[in-house]
């Protein structure tokens, strides 16, 4: 009789593979959308919250709003920044994209007006406008891919702080260790190749291989559900 493998484990929702939910500072998203008129914050706070990587700004509103949102580099406590379609085009500011002029670094895009923020939250990103089309924003993000956002989707003026983040080297597997706790990530994760045959499906053997082919049915039960799942080709690519 064999054990279970990790796939297994996981479905299972054990504390081991549950996010560590109760350490979050809060979500990070844009306060509802309000179409025409334009209010300034003031940045109370910039605060860690575990397992992000990116520092977040807590931001008070004139009506007493608050909310948190991904900082920019730049951005400092105390600082007063505008949130609409009227704001000035400045750094940290949030406004309707269709308002920001081409050429203009932004990040944490909305994908529909009122989302709070979708595309470009990662540390150091940042995105580019690089043109339009009617009621569209054609945007660049970081991967260098151009995608449409609607006009009235909001962006946020700046370059998501926390750059230069994975030029640090991590040296040590106790530094792993506590980098991957703080998020849904079991670690260290040992490979199949590397078990026991009892183990794993693709464990056993004379020297470490998968031994058989390693595609799996999508319908395929649970023990055996490792490798190429539902692979949509197989074998070398020709030409």
């Amino acid at each position: 009789m064999g054990k279970r493998i990790l796939p297994q484990r996981m479905g299972r929702g054990s504390p081991t593979f549950r996010s560590p939910k109760h350490q979050k500072k809060g979500p990070a998203k844009y306060p509802p959308l309000v179409t025409d008129k334009t209010m300034k914050g003031k940045v109370l706070d910039l605060i860690h919250d575990p397992g992000r990587w990116v520092p977040l700004a807590k931001i008070v509103l004139e009506n007493g709003a608050e909310f948190l949102t991904p900082a920019v580099e730049g951005l400092y406590v105390g600082q007063i920044i505008e949130i609409g379609p009227h704001a000035e085009i400045a750094n940290g500011n949030i406004l309707p994209i269709g308002n920001i002029p081409e050429g203009t670094q932004v990040c944490n895009i909305e994908k529909r007006p009122g989302d709070g923020g979708k595309f470009v939250r990662s540390s150091g990103a940042y995105a580019l406008i690089v043109g339009r089309a009617g009621a569209k924003t054609h945007v660049q993000l970081p991967s260098g891919k151009i995608i449409e956002v609607p006009n009235t989707a909001r962006a946020t003026i700046g370059v998501i702080a926390g750059g230069g983040r994975t030029e640090k080297p991590l040296l040590k597997a106790g530094n792993s260790y506590y980098k991957w706790k703080a998020k849904a990530h079991k670690w260290p994760k040992v490979r199949g190749v590397a078990m026991n045959a009892v183990s794993h499906p693709h464990g056993g053997g004379s020297h470490q291989h998968v031994g058989k082919p390693s595609t799996v049915a999508r319908e395929t039960p649970p023990g055996r559900k490792v490798g190429h799942i539902a692979a949509r080709r197989t074998g070398r690519r020709k030409g």
